[in-house]
């Protein structure tokens, strides 16, 4: 069936935010005394919940692993969050994804007061129908939760024509919680494509793959 909506990813699909987000964990772990070189351990911070990294990575307590998110927001919302960039050719999809009259949103674990900004910071916000971000770093916050809140907020009635676009296992992940096909693409955050092709999702290299694959 012909794709309508298009969800986008945001970290490490519209933007590489790499660098704003590796420094504030180091922020937040220095905090602790914990210094970090290990920019792979850093990079695996970049998809899922915050607090759920910290304990994962680093065994903090939930208690701890609270605290730390508060620290990481401490020097991203004011510095971080400007510290990223437009993946190339970004801009020249959507506008031809909305040419074509595909409906477009954005569905990100990012918290959902940045996302509108960043938008037009970088100049994309027009192409958006809905911009859906975490409502907070818990439980709201998971791939699944925001991707069900774009789909209601879209009015989504049949999902066989929604597709997501992401960059890591747990993109795909979440579009196979909430029954929506899912494109990983590979110049992202995931260097692992096999754990996205077993959540079911099919790989591109590229934004212009994903294009040409929408239109077969």
């Amino acid at each position: 069936m012909k794709k309508k909506v298009i969800l986008f990813d945001l970290d490490g699909t519209l933007l590489n935010t790499e660098e704003g987000i590796s420094k504030c964990v180091r922020y937040a772990l220095e905090k602790f005394g914990i210094e970090e070189n290990d920019q792979k351990k850093i990079r695996r911070f970049i998809g899922p919940p915050l607090a759920d990294s910290f304990q994962r990575e680093y065994g903090f307590s939930e208690e701890d692993a609270w605290k730390a998110v508060a620290y990481y927001r401490e020097r991203y919302d004011d510095i971080g969050v400007w510290e990223c960039e437009l993946y190339p050719d970004v801009k020249e999809t959507l506008e031809l994804l909305s040419e074509k009259g595909y409906r477009i949103g954005v569905a990100s674990s990012k918290p959902q007061k940045f996302c509108p900004i960043l938008m037009k910071h970088f100049g994309i916000d027009q192409y958006f129908e809905v911009i859906a971000g975490a409502v907070s770093d818990g439980k709201a916050g998971t791939k699944s939760a925001v991707l069900t809140d774009a789909l209601k907020r879209f009015g989504v009635e049949n999902k066989e024509e929604v597709l997501l676009i992401g960059d890591t296992r747990y993109d795909a992940q979440g579009a196979k919680e909430v029954g929506i096909d899912c494109i990983g693409i590979t110049y992202g955050f995931e260097h692992d494509m096999d754990t996205m092709r077993e959540a079911g999702a099919y790989i591109c290299e590229t934004l212009e793959e994903v294009v040409e694959y929408l239109e077969q």
